[in-house]
C-alpha cells in the first residue's frame, strides 16, 4: 500500500479510573483474548500497510511488553516493520509529547525518511475493522487534502465527548468542534486521517513554530476553510473505550453472537500476541452461559453473562454474573461477583460479595 501508519497510543484518561493505572489504555484488555491496540495493528496488517509507527507515552510498560515483538501482526519484514516511539530527551528537545501533533512532530524523522505518498493516522483505542484502502480510495477520488473517517451515532448517545463534524453534500466538513457542549449533529470523528505525507510534514513543522500541539484543534478544526477536508462514513462496529463504562460495555458486546462472529470468524482476522496456555477448564459442579471464557482458565462454580480473561480461577460455589474478570485473577470459593469489573492479578478471598449497585465496581484485592 502506498501508506505508511502512524498509531497514536500515548494518551491518558481519568475517566478510566483505576483501570488506567497498571497500562495505557490502547493495553487493555478486551473481547477475552486481544488488547486494544490489535485491532487497529491488525487493521493496518491488512491494508497491507507495511511500516507502522506506535507513538506511545504514559504507563507504557504493559503496551511495551505487548509489542515486543512484530511477528504477530506480520511486520516483520526487511522492508517496513513496527516500531515503537517513546518520548525521548535530546540537546534539542526534553518536553514529553505535548499533544497529538507534537507527539508527531518528535517523531518527524520518521516520516521524512519514509518513500510513501500518503499517511494514515490512528487512535489506539478503538474497536473496529476497517481496510484502509477504501479510505485511501476515496481520499485520493475526492482529491482531498485530508479526510477523516466518520461515524453516524444513534439518537441517543452523548456526542459531546467526540469531535462532532457536519459534512455538506459532497461530503466535505464545514463544521467540526472538538467536545461541544450542545452538538449540532450526531456524525463523530473516529480519529482516523488520511493526509499526504509531504503535506504532513510542512503542517507539523508550522504548526511547532507557533507552539501549537493538538492535531484536532491545530490542525483539522484549524485548516478546515482553507484545505480540503472531507468526511468518510463508516457504517461497521466501532466503538471508542474512553470511560470505564465504554470498556464494560465494549466487552458485554462480545457477548453478541453477531459481534463475535463479525471479530472472531469473518475475515480480514484480528491478530495478537499468543501466549502458550492450556484450554479452559470446566471441572465437575461448574456451570457456564453466555459468556467467554480464555484460555488458561479453570471454572468451579457457575458464570453468567461475562468475559473471563486468560488464567482466571473460579472456585467452588462462586456466582460470576455479568462482570469482565481480567487475566490472571483468583476468586475465593463461595463468592459472588456481579456487575463488576475485576482488575488482573488480584485475589478475592473466599465468602465476599461484590456488587455493582450503582453502575460498574472496579474491583481490586483491597475493594
Amino acid at each position: 500500500m502506498k501508506a505508511v501508519g502512524i498509531i497514536l497510543a500515548g494518551g491518558h484518561n481519568n475517566r478510566m479510573k483505576q483501570l488506567s493505572k497498571k497500562r495505557a489504555i490502547p493495553a487493555m484488555p478486551v473481547g477475552g483474548s486481544f488488547r486494544c491496540i490489535d485491532f487497529t495493528l491488525s487493521n493496518m496488517t491488512n491494508s497491507h500497510i507495511q511500516t507502522v509507527a506506535v507513538l506511545t507515552q504514559y504507563n507504557a510498560r504493559s503496551l511495551n511488553e505487548h509489542l515486543s515483538s512484530s511477528k504477530w501482526w506480520d511486520f516483520g519484514r526487511k522492508q517496513g516493520g513496527l516500531f515503537l516511539f517513546t518520548p525521548t530527551v535530546t540537546a534539542d528537545n526534553s518536553d514529553w509529547y505535548r499533544g497529538t501533533a507534537d507527539a508527531i512532530f518528535q517523531n518527524i524523522d520518521y516520516l521524512k525518511k519514509r518513500h510513501e505518498p500518503y499517511v494514515i493516522i490512528a487512535n489506539g483505542d478503538c474497536v473496529y475493522k476497517m481496510d484502509y484502502n477504501d479510505l485511501l480510495e476515496y481520499h485520493i477520488a475526492k482529491k482531498a487534502d485530508i479526510t477523516v473517517a466518520c461515524m453516524e451515532m444513534p439518537p441517543e448517545v452523548d456526542v459531546g465527548r467526540y469531535g462532532v463534524v457536519r459534512m455538506n453534500e459532497d461530503s466535505r466538513i464545514v463544521y467540526f468542534e472538538e467536545k461541544p457542549l450542545m452538538a449540532t449533529s450526531n456524525t463523530i470523528s473516529t480519529g482516523i486521517y488520511v493526509i499526504r505525507r509531504r503535506q504532513l510534514i510542512e503542517i507539523l513543522e508550522k504548526s511547532a513554530e507557533e507552539g501549537r500541539f493538538d492535531f484536532v484543534a491545530d490542525v483539522v478544526i484549524r485548516y478546515k476553510n482553507v484545505r480540503r477536508i472531507y468526511g468518510y462514513k463508516m457504517n461497521n462496529y466501532w466503538r471508542n473505550i474512553a470511560s470505564v463504562e465504554d470498556y464494560f460495555q465494549t466487552n458485554m458486546d462480545f457477548l453478541n453472537p453477531e459481534v463475535r462472529e463479525y471479530f472472531f470468524r469473518q475475515e480480514p482476522k484480528v491478530y495478537s500476541k499468543v501466549d502458550d496456555l492450556p484450554p479452559a477448564k470446566y471441572n465437575q459442579g461448574s456451570e457456564v452461559s453466555n459468556s467467554l471464557v480464555s484460555s488458561g482458565c479453570i471454572i468451579n462454580g457457575r458464570v453468567e453473562d461475562s468475559v473471563l480473561f486468560k488464567k482466571v480461577f473460579v472456585g467452588n460455589n462462586c456466582v460470576i454474573r455479568n462482570s469482565v474478570i481480567l487475566n490472571d485473577v483468583y476468586i475465593g470459593d463461595n463468592t459472588h461477583v456481579e456487575n463488576c469489573i475485576v482488575e488482573s492479578r488480584e485475589t478475592l478471598k473466599a465468602n465476599t460479595y461484590y456488587c455493582g449497585e450503582d453502575g460498574v465496581m472496579i474491583v481490586t484485592g483491597n475493594k
